[in-house]
Parts: C-alpha cells; sequence; structure tokens
C-alpha cells in the first residue's frame, strides 16, 4: 500500500532511483572488480603462464624424445653393424679353422700315408732279405750235401777241402 501512495513503478523509474542504481551498481562493480575480477583475471593470467608453460615442456619433451629416438635408432644401427661384423668375423674365424683342419688333416694323413709306404718298403726289403738268406742256407745245405756225398767216397777231394780249412783257420 505504500508503494501505491508514493507512485512507485519498476517500469517507469523517476531520477533518483536511477541515480542511486547506477550509484550501488558502480560501487558494486569496483568492489568486485577489486575483490573478485582482479583475482580472477589474476588467476586466468596464472593458468594461461601454466598452460602455456606446460605446453613449451610438452614441446621440449617431444624434442627430447625424437632426439632420444634419434639416438637410440642410431645406437640401433651401430649395435646391428656390430652384430653383423662380429658374425663376419666368427663365420670367418670358422671357415679358416675348418681349413686349417683340413691342411693339417691332409698334412697328417700324407706323413701316415708315406710313413706306412716306408714301413712297407722296409717290411718288403726285410723279407727279401730273409728269403735270399733261406734261399742261401737252403743252397748252403744243398750243397753240403752233395758235396759230403762226393766227398765221402773220393780221398784226394777230403785232403783238398782240409788244406782250405787250414788255409781259413790260418787267415
Amino acid at each position: 500500500m505504500l508503494f501505491v501512495l508514493l507512485d512507485f513503478s519498476p517500469i517507469k523509474p523517476d531520477l533518483g532511483l536511477i541515480l542511486w542504481t547506477t550509484a550501488i551498481f558502480l560501487l558494486f562493480w569496483f568492489i568486485l572488480g577489486k575483490m573478485a575480477f582482479k583475482p580472477i583475471a589474476e588467476a586466468l593470467k596464472n593458468r594461461e603462464n601454466n598452460i602455456q608453460g606446460a605446453l613449451d615442456e610438452a614441446k621440449k619433451a617431444r624434442e627430447e624424445m625424437a632426439s632420444m629416438q634419434a639416438d637410440n635408432d642410431k645406437l640401433l644401427a651401430e649395435a646391428r653393424e656390430e652384430r653383423s661384423k662380429i658374425l663376419r668375423e666368427a663365420k670367418e674365424s670358422g671357415n679358416k679353422m675348418v681349413a686349417e683342419a683340413k691342411e693339417k688333416a691332409k698334412a697328417e694323413s700324407n706323413k701316415i700315408i708315406s710313413e706306412a709306404r716306408l714301413e712297407i718298403e722296409n717290411q718288403r726289403s726285410a723279407a727279401l732279405t730273409e728269403a735270399k738268406n733261406k734261399v742261401g742256407v737252403m743252397a748252403i745245405e744243398i750243397a753240403e750235401k752233395v758235396i759230403r756225398k762226393e766227398l765221402q767216397n773220393n780221398q784226394e777231394h777230403q785232403d783238398f777241402v782240409n788244406s782250405l780249412v787250414d788255409e781259413i783257420n790260418l787267415s
């Protein structure tokens, strides 16, 4: 009822209401600016700086990761090259050892063959010598038997043999 007496209408404000509303709004805006807008702006600025710092760190981390990946690729390539070098050297060493073993085996077999040939030749010579000796002994025995038979009846032959034996004993 009091509003009816004062002729107050919210649609049609009077000059005092506009001034007080404006003054209160400006005071409220100033207080909010000092108390809320400035800290909010600082918080937003800090957040923007933090985000930019995080983006810079992420970029730096990506660059470091790319550098590490390049280093890893380089190390991996070097390791592969070293592995292939070691395998190649091992293969060459194995082939060399096989060749040396073949040469050594060939030399050993040639040595064994030459020793066997020499032994065969020695055995053959010994067998021939033994056969000759046996043939000689047999010939002497046969000759001895023939001569005994001849000498048994003939005194002249016996005297000749005795003189030969005496000559041999004197010499």
